[in-house]
């Protein structure tokens, strides 16, 4: 079993910056492609961004391209989401997700291609 726990959520200013982490526990963390996704209110949750298990290739949301960097520190266990310039638009639930299955092409940007999720945090963006 794998347990995922978020941090770094907050109320921040538009045009402000957070980052946020994941850390990681019960299995070899280094086994696995992690993602970042995000619910708002009343909203379908949403890809952010995901980062290969060797760290070597990260996609993105398209909105978030250019202030959003992901990023994963294995000694940590830990995988981390530096959000700048942050827009009202961006607030929202973020969750870290973890796929172990393998067998999923990266990146991966479904919710289903994912076997772990955390808890989230919020991250509210005022204007």
């Amino acid at each position: 079993q794998v347990q995922l726990v978020e941090s770094g959520g907050g109320l921040v200013q538009a045009g402000g910056s957070l980052r946020l982490s994941c850390a990681a526990s019960g299995r070899t963390f280094n086994n696995c492609h992690m993602g970042w996704f995000r619910q708002a209110p009343g909203k379908e949750r949403e890809f952010v961004a995901a980062i290969s298990w060797s760290g070597g290739r990260t996609h993105y949301l398209d909105s978030v391209k250019g202030r959003f960097t992901i990023s994963r520190d294995s000694a940590k266990n830990t995988v981390y989401l530096q959000m700048n310039s942050l827009k009202p638009e961006d607030t929202a639930v973020y969750i870290c997700a973890a796929d172990y299955s393998g067998i999923h092409y990266f990146p991966a940007v479904r919710s289903g291609d994912y076997e772990y999720w955390g808890q989230g945090t919020q991250v509210t963006v005022s204007s």
